[in-house]
Order: C-alpha cells, then structure tokens, then sequence
C-alpha cells in the first residue's frame, strides 16, 4: 500500500468516524474533511464521479456549518420555556437523559425538585438543554442543573436563559450561582467569575419604575 492509497484510506476513515458523533457541529466539521481528503484523492486517481461526489457533500457541510454557526447565539432559534418543577416532560426529559446528566453534573438530585425554577431551552419542539434553580436566600440563586443534549453540547444553550436576566431579578435575585463540581463548565465564557468551585454571575439592579 502507497501513500496516496493511506491518504483515501484516511478520508474514507474520517468519514466513517464523522457519522459516529452524537454531537452536530463535530459530526459535519469532521465530514467536511473527510470530504476534502477523498476530492484530493479521487483527483489524484483520478475518478472523477467520485470528486464530484464529494464536492456536493463538501458544499452542503458548509452550508450546515454556517447555518450552525450564525445561529448558535440567536434568540430566533433558541426560546427559554418555563416549566413547572412538577411538570411531566421535564420529568421524563430528566429521566431519559439520567445517565447523561449524572456523568457530568455528579451532584445533582433528581428527587430534590421541589420548590425549583425550571426552564428547558428548545429550538422548534426539540429540547436542547435543562436549567434548575432554587433560592438559597440574600439574593442568591443557585443553578442545581445546566444540562445540554448531546447533539448540542458544541453550543451554550443554557447562556440563554442567563442572558434574560429578568428571569432572575423578576424574582429578586441578585446573583446566580452555578453547581459545584460541574464537569466541563462554560460560564467564563457568559460573564461569570470563579468563585471556588463555583462559578458566579452579578445581575444588573432592577429597572426602576418610570413615575
């Protein structure tokens, strides 16, 4: 075996391994190049059916890469829903995705729902991630729960229910707290600042009544 039958060995192996990712963005960035070893390849070769082939996969990963890209942080795609700490869905969404949640929020209680605000993020009918949070006093709201999809762990979909900081001072809170001991946090990344081994956000002051 030459080098050049190594490289489309390569590109055939990177395509394969892209439509193992649980994760979209990984799934069409490792595609696209698996796409571009083969064009080079099949050009070399060359088999021309085969370039042309996965040109049009190679355009349309871009295509879905953009769309991915320019919307990971629009309000338009992603809606905060709040629920109810009672409510079945998020019962059953919590217990579908048990395992996953446990592997990287280890400290959190399916069983302690009771008195929490809970927001689920969704785009269209899907849901992409959970948020819990509970009052612990003085102003303190303490997220019990920031679980994204496996599909969507490549974007921050809990940042939206942040963003809308009415969701908390609406109900006094002055600062959100996130779990300790979160496995692989983001938040440094939406304006929180390390606090131990949490990571904590200072919301602005409510609005004052215009007299």
């Amino acid at each position: 075996m030459n080098w050049l039958e190594l490289v489309g060995w390569a590109g055939s192996a990177l395509l394969v391994w892209s439509l193992l990712q649980t994760r979209i963005l990984r799934l069409r960035a490792l595609n696209l190049v698996g796409c571009a070893v083969l064009i080079g390849y099949n050009a070399t070769i060359p088999v021309w059916p085969m370039v042309g082939l996965n040109v049009v996969l190679a355009v349309i990963n871009i295509w879905y890469l953009r769309r991915l890209l320019t919307t990971r942080h629009d309000e338009q795609t992603y809606q905060v829903v709040e629920v109810g700490a009672d409510d079945a869905f998020l019962a059953h969404t919590l217990r579908v995705h048990a395992a996953d949640i446990a592997r990287f929020n280890p400290g959190f209680r399916p069983d302690r729902l009771a008195g929490r605000s809970a927001f689920l993020v969704v785009r269209a009918d899907e849901v992409v991630g959970v948020v819990l949070v509970r009052d612990v006093g003085d102003g303190v709201a303490q997220v019990d729960l920031d679980y994204v999809t496996p599909p969507f762990r490549d974007f921050t979909p809990g940042e939206f229910v942040y963003r809308r900081s009415s969701l908390f001072t609406d109900r006094g809170f002055r600062q959100v707290v996130s779990p300790p001991g979160m496995i692989a946090p983001y938040y440094h990344r939406l304006g929180f600042r390390r606090a131990g081994e949490s990571y904590v956000l200072d919301l602005p002051a409510p609005a004052l009544p215009q007299s």
